[in-house]
């Protein structure tokens, strides 16, 4: 028996092929279409390119693999979290989605913030901060500057939810990934009245009823199940791309945690009861499981040496290569990562930045290693918000594309000062998704077992970490007192972005 991982991320669509011992057999790749907008800080997909993408990908795997189509009978889907897919009362998409990365929806997200009485209201009522990026103010958005698109609104789907509905029929909607729309109950895990009357009053009807996420979507159905000839195949719940990722590296139990260096940087943990920042800036997602993921999310780490790279026409072996000719510390290099705002520290506005150019400084390997030196800076201030929060993690598993390069990750250990280790599977998203598929169909045959069970067999992590350097983590701390000064002693609202002369 065989079991699918598909991962429908902001760049591409990644699909692994698993048995039920946890090896990958085979495994598929296909990219997206860059995201596009029309307004300021605006970021949009079609999902139609999703369902391209994973049909190229999965036809990959299977080729690999040279097995029957019958032999899979479940999957799971991962996907990017906090998107917003609207369709209509057919099940057609009224326009495209726009994605976790969207900033146009500032005014939006304060709005439904004043409604429940400010941000510190809006923590205590919900369980988090509503962050600008969340699927809540982009529904509202619509609703004000597209009325005509609104009025046609009939279900409101996330990114992973989307592609269940594609291979099922079925608009669905779990605990993990539904956590990061701004609209639901953390503690409760319901839908929140007080949000949804923010939004619009008819709001709950376009909604899914929220299901735990041992529960599956159903049976895979339509045009994926003909094209490939598939037998019968069980859709599990799947979730957020972080949600599918902590269970991908056995982050299914205290004291772990997950570093996924991709597009954006999120670090996160397995809680057995809710974790509530007050101050908004680590999310208390709920998990994939059944129990919660207390979450920090930056959104800017590889788009920025994806942007160096291309400046420079550089390899990833040649970014890790020039990274190792600076100093650490990149000779007080600081680099602001801001390419795309921020998310925490909650910074919409604020752009990337070089502090600290000289003759010396003014150089590619100063400024490779200073960017990627930055983003884990980002990273550092709110993983001091994570230490005051009493969350005592032991050790970190480290994934996403960034995962690959040894030089970051030494350099992250020494600003988080903790152990790293690698994974077998790199793929930590899609792999999560073929797991808890695998939880799911197992127990919906009678066969009841625990998912922590599950990982702590199935997930194989390196036996050596990457371990911090006293001397440098040293250095790091004295810095990262900088990097904070400098974030926080700019004006950003008052800059704007140039427009384009005519």
């Amino acid at each position: 028996m065989l079991a699918l991982g598909i991962d429908s991320g902001t760049q591409g669509t990644k699909v692994v092929l698993v048995n039920f011992k946890g090896q990958v057999l085979a495994r598929g790749q296909a990219s997206h279409p860059p995201p596009f907008g029309h307004h300021p800080g605006e970021k949009q997909q079609n999902p139609q390119d999703w369902i391209k993408a994973l049909k190229k990908a999965l036809g990959q795997a299977l080729k690999e693999s040279k097995i029957k189509p019958q032999e899979i009978v479940c999957l799971g889907v991962s996907a990017q979290q906090h998107g917003f897919v609207p369709l209509d009362q057919e099940g057609n998409i009224i326009r495209p989605a726009k994605l976790w990365n969207d900033t146009s929806t500032v005014a939006e997200t304060e709005e439904i913030r004043q409604a429940l009485g400010g941000e510190k209201a809006f923590i205590d009522k919900v369980g988090l901060h509503l962050a600008v990026g969340y699927t809540a103010s982009k529904i509202l958005w619509m609703k004000k500057n597209e009325p005509e698109n609104y009025s046609r609104l009939a279900t409101v789907l996330l990114p992973h939810n989307y592609l269940n509905f594609v291979m099922t029929g079925v608009p669905h909607m779990e605990y993990g990934d539904a956590s990061g729309t701004g609209v639901m109950d953390i503690r409760r895990r319901t839908w929140h009245k007080e949000v949804l009357q923010a939004i619009d009053p008819q709001l709950e009807s376009k909604l899914p009823s929220l299901s735990h996420p041992l529960q599956p979507v159903g049976y895979l159905t339509g045009i994926l199940k003909e094209y490939f000839n598939f037998g019968k195949v069980l859709v599990a719940a799947g979730g957020g791309d972080n949600m599918m990722a902590a269970i991908g590296t056995g982050n299914t139990s205290p004291h772990l945690a997950t570093l996924s260096l991709g597009t954006s940087g999120t670090i996160f943990f397995y809680s057995p009861q809710p974790v509530i920042d007050s101050r908004g800036e680590i999310a208390a997602f709920c998990d994939s499981t059944g129990g919660w993921l207390p979450l920090l999310c930056t959104m800017n780490v590889t788009n920025t040496t994806e942007k160096i790279k291309s400046l420079f026409n550089l390899s990833n072996q040649d970014l890790e290569e020039l990274a190792e000719k600076a100093p650490a510390g990149a000779g007080g290099l600081i680099f602001l990562p801001f390419l795309d705002g921020e998310r925490v520290p909650e910074l919409p506005f604020a752009q990337g930045a070089f502090i600290g150019l000289n003759r010396e400084t003014f150089s590619l390997p100063s400024l490779v290693r200073s960017i990627l030196e930055g983003t884990i800076f980002n990273l550092g201030y709110g993983w001091a918000r994570i230490k005051e929060l009493n969350v005592d993690p032991r050790e970190i598993r480290v994934t996403g594309g960034g995962a690959k390069n040894k030089t970051w990750l030494k350099i992250t250990a020494s600003i988080l000062q903790c152990p790293l280790f690698t994974l077998q599977e790199n793929e930590a998203a899609a792999y999560g998704a073929a797991l808890q598929s695998i939880w799911s169909y197992l127990n919906e045959k009678g066969e009841t077992v625990s998912i922590q069970e599950m990982t702590a067999n199935l997930v194989k992590k390196s036996s050596e970490p990457v371990e911090p350097d006293p001397q440098v983590a040293s250095l790091y701390s004295e810095l990262q007192k900088r990097f904070n000064l400098a974030w926080q002693s700019i004006p950003w609202k008052s800059f704007s972005r140039i427009p384009h002369p005519h």
